[in-house]
């Protein structure tokens, strides 16, 4: 049985996904995580204890741990372990994206550094420190390109995000995002990026977002998901993706071009890829190149070829057992993101047998706990759950993910309690 190294962050949410996916293939998983007993229940060893703050010391504990079971693959689940993964893998001298790919995909600076020197359809950007005194505050409200945005370097998911309009607003936004950096759960982080932001200009246009997976530098595009709910801040929580997109053609022909460019300079070879765009008046802008697939429980709308999952695309793919990616299938899908509406502490979920009950909804999957608090953007860092429907048409799949959300209602109280959480709703 061939063996897989996973490697999976705690609260990530596409362990059990992952996990699956190489039983379904068969496979031996051998698991490595930054924690072990939150997630003894998925597996039955024992993961290997990483610390992942440290990703070239990770991948040094992780290559010895596992170098005398001979996995034939070390897999990553998002931008943290993509890395961690690279760098074991390079040791182990198994096929990988080169770590220094990887990270520079992962860093905010770096990769529009990046994709700006190499003449890439990036937003005008600055990186600021967050300590700055009078006279060079006064100077970046000044020359700021309103509308502007805020984004931490070190978060995702855009925790942190925040537009700007005029120079009261970015002054505002700035302190918000500073206290959140200071939060105990971010500052534990101790990441030097932690006391710059990145801001740059607003670029108006819907967004749209690329599955793709690179096969020896080349894109193979798995789906283009369209966001049909509008993101122009102040905050920017998404909430619907719907594939196959609706752009015409040529304009999704460009933002594959697009991908496939930012992929090469940041020099990405092999593995998934997820990529955000702003469909502006003047073509595609690259907002976000990643060295992963789809976060959150999204991948779970996906299925290629006769009902292979993402999850399994991507195990296929790091194995050397698939050359060319089966099709997506043909029926049209998406996810909706239930977002979290206003802080409190959990105490029921109600609505989701009715949102079940929607034609085309496949299912609802409630993933935040009972007594857990709940945190809305941009402080937030977590939604209330996932709802999945297939269709004929994007329309019918968007009509219906928009009812079944209408339907679900989080009952929130004000203060959290003592107790511990309870096991999420399913």
């Amino acid at each position: 049985m061939p063996k897989v190294v996973l490697v999976l962050p705690k609260s990530g949410y596409r362990n059990e996904d992952f996990v699956a996916a190489a039983q379904r293939l068969g496979l031996e998983v051998i698991a490595a995580s930054d924690v072990c007993h939150q997630l003894a229940d998925i597996w039955d060893e024992s993961p290997v204890a990483l610390r992942f703050r440290d990703a070239e010391a990770a991948a040094d504990e992780l290559a010895r741990g596992v170098a005398e079971r001979k996995p034939v693959a070390v897999v990553g689940v998002d931008d943290l372990t993509a890395l961690v993964a690279a760098l074991a893998a390079e040791r182990l001298g198994l096929p990988h994206n080169p770590p220094e790919a990887v990270a520079a995909a992962r860093s905010k600076a770096l990769s529009r550094q990046k994709l700006r020197e190499a003449h890439l359809s990036v937003p005008r950007f600055e990186i600021v420190p967050l300590e700055l005194d009078g006279s060079d505050l006064s100077a970046l409200l000044a020359r700021a390109p309103y509308p502007c945005v805020v984004k931490p370097l070190v978060l995702s998911g855009s925790r942190g995000v925040i537009r700007a309009n005029n120079p009261e607003e970015l002054r505002a936004a700035l302190d918000r995002v500073a206290a959140l950096l200071r939060s105990p759960d971010v500052a534990q982080r101790r990441d030097p990026d932690l006391g710059r932001v990145l801001v740059e200009e607003f670029i108006p246009g819907p967004e749209v977002a690329l599955e793709g997976l690179l096969i020896r530098g080349h894109l193979h595009v798995l789906a283009l998901f369209d966001k049909p709910d509008p993101l122009d801040g102040p905050y920017f929580e998404e909430t619907l993706y719907v594939t196959p997109s609706r752009h015409p053609a040529p304009l999704q022909d460009a933002v594959a071009r697009e991908v496939s460019r930012a992929c090469a300079a940041l020099g990405l070879r092999e593995g998934p890829v997820h990529a955000e765009l702003r469909l502006s008046p003047v073509g595609p802008r690259i907002l976000e190149v990643a060295a992963r697939s789809i976060g959150g429980l999204c991948g779970r709308a996906l299925r290629f070829g006769v009902g292979v999952t993402l999850e399994e695309l991507i195990l296929r793919h790091a194995l050397g057992i698939a050359h060319e990616p089966p099709p997506l299938e043909k029926r049209a899908a998406g996810v909706l993101m239930l977002p979290i509406r206003k802080r409190g502490v959990l105490e029921e979920v109600r609505g989701v047998e009715e949102a079940r009950k929607v034609p085309l909804i496949e299912d609802v999957s409630i993933t935040a706990h009972l007594r857990e608090e709940l945190v809305p953007l941009p402080e937030g860092a977590s939604y209330l759950g996932f709802a999945f429907a297939r269709g004929e048409t994007p329309a019918e799949v968007e009509a219906a993910l928009r009812e079944a959300g209408g339907r679900i209602e989080a009952v929130v109280a004000p203060r959290l309690p003592v107790s511990a959480a309870a096991p999420p709703i399913q």
